[in-house]
C-alpha cells in the first residue's frame, strides 16, 4: 500500500495557504535517497549524480539537491541558463543533448560543462561552433538492436530497443570518433549509453555497466583514449502501482562494483569515475499531485471529476501510464467505488485512473496522486487556456514554501499580440 509523505491534518491546512491543484515535495525524502545513493556507490571515489534538469526543473529542487552534493545533466539553453543560476558550474554541468543548435555548444563551453557528444557529425559541427574540440570530452553510445534483461528476482523482465532510439553513435562510429577527437586536442574521454527506461530490477545497471566497462576496455585499448569516466545514465526506475518491488541502490551499487572490479580494475582502468543521471528514481515519489472532487458524473460510468487535469500530469493521458491515488483520510476504507477520474480538458483522454477501485469519493475530498514528483509539473502546459499550478515544498520541520507560485491569467496573455 502506497501511503503519502503527508497527513490529512497536514494537507488541509497546507490547501488553506495554497488552493488546489498544486505540486507538493518531500524535502526530507528527496535528501535522504539522495545520500542512499552516495553511499550504494561510495566505493568509486569520483562518483557522481547527475540530476536530469527535465524531470524537475525547479531551482529550490536543484538547490537542495545541489547542497546534496549532485550536479545536473541538461539538454537545452534554458535548462543550462536555469543551472547556473542555481549555483552549478563547470564539471557539475553535463550537457547532453540531439541536434543540438550552435547557440547552445556554446553556453555549454562558457559555463564549462562537460559536453556529451550524441552524433559522429556533432564532431566537426562542435569544433566548426567552438573553434576547437575541448579537452574533456563524452560521447553516447548507442548498441542497436534489442535490449532484454531476463526475469529478475523481483520478477519484472526488462526489453527496450535501442535500435529504434535516435541517440548515441554506433560502436564504429564511437572507435572513430574518439580517434578524431583526440586528434583534434580531447585528452580525457567519457561514455555514456541509455539503454532502457524506468526498470524495477537491480540487475538493469549491472548489466548495462558490464557493456559499458568492456566498451571501454576496449575503446582505451584500441584508440590509445583516456577513459575518465564512464555515465550510466537513468532507466532506475519506481514502483508507480502498490504492488511492484521497489529497487535496493545499494544492491545496484554493488553489483556495478562486482563489473568494475572485474572487467575495469583487470585492464588497468581503476581510476575510472563512475557518473549516473537519474530523474526519476531521485524525485519520482517524493513529489505528489494534491486535487480535490469537484463534481460527479452518473453516466454510462462513475466518473469523479477533479480540479487538476493531464495539463498538470501528461503521463496518464501521454502514456496510459498509472498512478496511484489516495483519497485522503479514507485510506483504510474499502475500495469498493470504481470510478474513472477526470479532467477538466477537452479530450477524452484526460483521465488520472480509469475504472480505479476507490473508497468512496465525496465532494470536498482531497486526493493524492503519487509518483508525480518527476516528468510531473514539469510536462505542463497551457492546452485550453490551463494554467500551470503551484509547486509547494514540505520543509523537514514540517513547515511548508511556495516554490513556484501558480500561473495567472496575465501569465498566459503575456506573449501573445493582439494588434
Amino acid at each position: 500500500m502506497k501511503k503519502p509523505f503527508v497527513s490529512l491534518e497536514r494537507l488541509q491546512a497546507i490547501t488553506q495557504q495554497y488552493p488546489t491543484p498544486f505540486h507538493l515535495y518531500d524535502e526530507k525524502g528527496i535528501r535522504e535517497n539522495a545520500r542512499r545513493l552516495k553511499a550504494a556507490f561510495a566505493w568509486n571515489p569520483g562518483f557522481k549524480e547527475y540530476f536530469a534538469v527535465k524531470a524537475t526543473p525547479t531551482p529550490a529542487i536543484l538547490k537542495l539537491l545541489h547542497e546534496e552534493g549532485c550536479g545536473v545533466d541538461c539538454s537545452s539553453l534554458t535548462e543550462l541558463m536555469l543551472s547556473d543560476r542555481c549555483g552549478f558550474s563547470g564539471s557539475e554541468i553535463m550537457f547532453s543533448s540531439n541536434e543540438t543548435p550552435a547557440e547552445e555548444f556554446e553556453l555549454a563551453a562558457r559555463l564549462g560543462a562537460t559536453i556529451n557528444l550524441d552524433d559522429f557529425t556533432h564532431i566537426d559541427f562542435l569544433r566548426e561552433t567552438l573553434g576547437y574540440i575541448p579537452e574533456t570530452i563524452s560521447c553516447r553510445f548507442n548498441p542497436g538492436g534489442v535490449f532484454q534483461l531476463g526475469e529478475s528476482k523481483e520478477g519484472f523482465q526488462v526489453m527496450d530497443t535501442p535500435g529504434d532510439s535516435k541517440y548515441g553513435f554506433t560502436r564504429p562510429q564511437l572507435f572513430e570518433g574518439f580517434k578524431k577527437l583526440k586528434e583534434l586536442g580531447a585528452k580525457r574521454f567519457g561514455i555514456h549509453a541509455f539503454l532502457a527506461s524506468n526498470t524495477i530490477s537491480n540487475d538493469y545497471y549491472p548489466a548495462l555497466a558490464g557493456i559499458l566497462f568492456q566498451l571501454a576496455a576496449d575503446l582505451q585499448k584500441e584508440t590509445g583514449c583516456k577513459v575518465a569516466f564512464i555515465n550510466l545514465s537513468g532507466g532506475v526506475g519506481i514502483p508507480y502501482r502498490p504492488d511492484q518491488p521497489e529497487n535496493d541502490i545499494a544492491v545496484i551499487g554493488e553489483g556495478v562494483r562486482r563489473q568494475f572490479e572485474e572487467i575495469l580494475v583487470p585492464a588497468g582502468m581503476g581510476d575510472v569515475s563512475i557518473f549516473t543521471e537519474l530523474g526519476r528514481f531521485m524525485l519520482g515519489p517524493y513529489g505528489c499531485l494534491v486535487t480535490k472532487a469537484v463534481h460527479f458524473k452518473h453516466t454510462y460510468k462513475e466518473y469523479v471529476g477533479v480540479d487538476a487535469c493531464a495539463a498538470n500530469l501528461m503521463r496518464p493521458a501521454m502514456y496510459g501510464a498509472y498512478h496511484h491515488i489516495t483519497v485522503m483520510g479514507k485510506e483504510d476504507r474499502p475500495l469498493d467505488h470504481v470510478y474513472d477520474v477526470v479532467g477538466s480538458l477537452c479530450e477524452n483522454n484526460d483521465k488520472f485512473a480509469v475504472d480505479r477501485p476507490l473508497p468512496e469519493i465525496e465532494l470536498g475530498d482531497l486526493l493524492v496522486i503519487h509518483d508525480a514528483g518527476a516528468h510531473g509539473f514539469s510536462m505542463g502546459y497551457n492546452y485550453n487556456g490551463k494554467l500551470r499550478s503551484a509547486e509547494v515544498l514540505l520543509e523537514e520541520d514540517g513547515s511548508t514554501r511556495l516554490i513556484r507560485r501558480a500561473e495567472t491569467p496575465e501569465d498566459y496573455f503575456s506573449t501573445m499580440v493582439f494588434d
